[in-house]
């Protein structure tokens, strides 16, 4: 950390996804802890089960609890959805965007869904009728 509290470099960075092993709660909560002002701590994503998003959540590890459909099923990520109901905490969708924009929408803790053009490159082979963005937004 720089002089002041700023982030290294001047970059300001706002979101630090895993940066120690996912099942570090313990770890993730001193990264927490210990972050600047304004970065935001997610981790999350590679849980698949409600025992997982409850201890991560319980444990204050995150600041921002990840969940993907793909791993967790569409129940777990519901699910996942009222933990972070239930804990105050936002959701972020992990990737998958055609999967996860509808689970969003019924998600009222959802704050957006992670997008990587790579993998929408991919779902368009797959897919029919992929939403493409606008102005950084995606709307189903």
């Amino acid at each position: 950390m720089g002089p002041e509290g700023e982030a290294p470099g001047g970059y300001d960075v706002s979101w630090f996804e895993e940066p120690v092993v996912h099942t570090d709660f313990e770890g993730l909560r001193l990264m927490r802890d210990r972050a600047p002002a304004g970065m935001e701590v997610s981790a999350g994503e590679y849980g698949f089960s409600v025992d997982y998003f409850r201890s991560m959540l319980q444990a204050g590890a995150v600041d921002v609890l990840q969940a993907d459909a793909t791993r967790c099923g569409i129940s777990g990520f519901l699910t996942a959805a009222a933990l972070c109901e239930a804990f105050h905490v936002p959701l972020s969708s992990h990737c998958a965007p055609s999967l996860h924009i509808p689970l969003c929408c019924a998600a009222p803790t959802a704050r957006h869904l992670e997008y990587f053009h790579d993998h929408v490159r991919i779902e368009r082979m797959l897919f029919d009728g992929v939403v493409e963005p606008a102005h950084g937004e995606l709307v189903p």
